[in-house]
């Protein structure tokens, strides 16, 4: 090759050297970004990735950080972002508030690998959410100016897990430690707490205080939770952090036939104390703000109104897992110990004056649990929850079906006198009662007037004489004599077996029917009668005398049960059927759900009837419940106003 050859070679060479170069410093390259890509650019954060989200490491480095070295040495990071130039209060305080969200996860990890942090998380978690504050409220936006911004959803974020955290923190060490020792709450004076070197007011002004009840045993972060039997989870987005408090269970030698939510949805904020950002991240006081999420779905903060955050499931999830009551109602059905003798009342919710009551009767050897999806369902709809709250009865399903008609009005009764002896509260009125299988007769006898009807139909049945029907006229009068429930105006029958079905004759109910057996406290009022029957009657003109049971009263032979279908629902009683069919084969008036008849469920005057393809346990199926918000919504437009989802009233389009 020649001189000349080799000097082309190498001029060319170092003429494509020097664009490389030159392009490798002024260049800019482009590549495609997967739309996994830009959702994950713009709201990945600590949260939900465990990495810093692409705004605060904007921020770093835009004071000459990384978030490398940044994570490495986080004191001296945060010393340089709060006083580093360049950067606005917005971008200055959302990046502190990730930071400390940071490092109190950091926290966290070691104290639960066993390293006592526990001090540490929590005045990390109690930084975050100051900071959270400040750029939530003290900037120069208002938040609503902001609402379609990813940072500020993030940054609410950050602020809800760190109240979350913090509270349930300090309600943890409050257990552990008492008065006095470092890292536990200390009473200063009245509703103030000092922990370390913060103060804390308490404000539960907007909380219904249970009747004699302590503090909560356990506060549970609701995002905690999750549940299998529940279709869905019901929250609402908002501020503040969800919570459910969990309270002792009631004495068991309590004489009270309700029992007060257990459970309860408490959604918490906290509001630190100055009008100026200064002040606020020099402020050592916040105040605690507990709120009833079903009461309240706005609130004002710092000049703004935001929406409160909520959760109406996990309360009620918690309850039903924790209660054990499928064992316990197979006790009671089998008469065991460790049953249940009496019916109580159950509420849902705290007690709300200005909601209607929906009360929810299951069936034979059930329990609250029969309406596990249904309860939930109802209450997930914003216009429905709004309006209504829930009390579920839990009653001895191996008690006759007269003495449970009867005790289950009394404690309704009760129920009501306590939380409104003068009558005039809205959930005083307008009641509907919701029943599944015998608990839709139950509910249906509550809509009843027997007028002295069924008394002469028993006294018939028992061919009892005049003089033996005279000296047991009070004892029969007490269980079967009685009005429609005056507060009741609405009532829905589910499976229910108004006329009784033959499946209680068959061979395996009887035999069930045998193994129930009924505590001294249910035989003893039938005794008294029993005892003038068998002295005064003579033996060849008596029928034969037996104090029936559950089972007995769901035979379509049983005396009760054939009676009790000749009476009319009271005037003015709203009701409606739902119908389970699973025998598609044959013509609808010859139709069963496997446990019941149409022909027994079927109640002529119903307002509205729907039979669907299901066996007994219609009302956990998804057209049930659909069609028992439909009927729920309907009795609100009815009665002309309600409250609107929005918090307005009227009838809803």
């Amino acid at each position: 090759m020649s001189l000349t050859s080799v000097r082309r070679i190498y001029a060319l060479a170092l003429t494509f050297s020097i664009l490389a170069l030159l392009q490798g410093c002024a260049g800019v390259t482009v590549s495609n970004q997967e739309p996994r890509e830009y959702l994950a650019q713009r709201r990945a954060d600590v949260l939900t990735h465990g990495q810093l989200s692409a705004a605060t490491r904007e921020s770093l480095r835009i004071i000459g950080s990384d978030a490398k070295p940044c994570l490495v040495d986080a004191p001296a990071c945060r010393a340089q972002l709060a006083s580093g130039s360049g950067l606005g209060d917005e971008r200055r305080l959302s990046a502190l508030a990730e930071l400390w969200t940071f490092e109190a996860l950091q926290q966290d990890k070691l104290r639960r690998s066993g390293s006592d942090k526990a001090y540490a998380a929590n005045a990390a978690w109690m930084e975050a959410a100051r900071y959270a504050w400040a750029y939530l409220f003290l900037t120069g936006k208002e938040p609503g100016k902001r609402a379609f911004e990813d940072r500020q959803t993030q940054v609410r974020d950050y602020y809800n897990f760190a109240v979350q955290q913090a509270i349930t923190g300090l309600f943890e060490a409050q257990s552990q430690f008492s008065d006095g020792l470092p890292g536990s709450l200390a009473h200063v004076n009245g509703d103030q707490l000092r922990w370390r070197d913060w103060t804390f007011a308490v404000d539960a002004s907007d909380i219904h205080q249970p009747t004699q009840r302590q503090l909560p045993r356990e506060l549970i972060a609701a995002s905690s939770l999750s549940f299998s039997g529940l279709r869905n989870t019901y929250r609402r987005d908002g501020f503040g952090a969800e919570l459910v408090a969990v309270f002792a269970q009631p004495d068991p030698s309590s004489e009270a036939v309700y029992e007060e939510a257990r459970f309860p949805a408490i959604t918490t904020v906290l509001a630190f104390e100055g009008d100026t950002l200064d002040a606020v991240l020099r402020s050592q006081h916040a105040t605690v703000r507990l709120y009833d999420p079903y009461r309240r779905s706005e609130i004002s903060l710092a000049r703004n109104t935001v929406p409160l955050a909520g959760n109406f499931t996990s309360g009620y999830g918690l309850w039903l897992a924790r209660s054990e009551f499928s064992t316990q109602a197979l006790r009671t059905l089998l008469g065991r110990e460790r049953g249940i003798t009496r019916p109580r009342i159950h509420l849902m919710q705290p007690y709300d004056p200005n909601r209607r009551v929906i009360v929810m009767l299951h069936g034979l050897a059930s329990s609250p649990e029969a309406w596990i999806n249904v309860a939930n369902e109802v209450l997930g709809e914003e216009a429905l929850r709004r309006n209504y709250q829930i009390w579920q009865v839990y009653y001895p399903t191996n008690a006759p079906i007269p003495l449970n008609n009867r005790n289950i009005r009394k404690a309704l009764e009760e129920t009501l006198q306590h939380f409104d002896p003068a009558g005039t509260a809205t959930a005083s009125k307008r009641i509907t009662l919701v029943g599944h299988s015998m608990g839709g007769v139950l509910a249906r006898l509550m809509v009843t007037d027997t007028k002295g009807h069924l008394v002469d139909s028993m006294a018939a049945q028992l061919k009892l004489s005049a003089s033996t029907r005279e000296q047991v006229q009070g004892e029969l009068n007490e269980l079967l004599e009685f009005s429609a429930v005056p507060q009741v105006s609405n009532a829905v029958f589910i499976a229910a077996p108004h006329r009784g079905t033959d499946f209680a004759n068959h061979r395996i109910a009887r035999w069930a029917s045998n193994l129930i057996t009924l505590p001294f406290s249910m035989v003893e009022s039938f005794a008294k009668a029993a005892t003038h029957i068998e002295r005064t009657q003579p033996q060849e003109g008596r029928a034969s005398l037996h104090i029936p049971n559950s089972i007995d009263n769901l035979s379509d032979r049983d005396p009760f049960v054939r009676a009790t279908a000749q009476l009319s629902i009271a005037p003015g009683v709203r009701f409606h059927t739902i119908i389970g069919n699973n025998t598609p084969d044959k013509p609808l008036l010859l139709s069963s759900d496997g446990i019941v008849p149409y022909s027994s469920a079927h109640w002529d005057g119903a307002e509205s009837e729907l039979v669907i393809a299901s066996g007994h346990s219609v009302q956990e199926t998804p057209p049930a419940i659909i069609e028992l918000r439909r009927i729920l919504r309907g009795q609100l437009a009815k009665d002309s106003t309600f409250r609107r989802a929005d918090g307005g009233s009227g009838i809803e389009e």
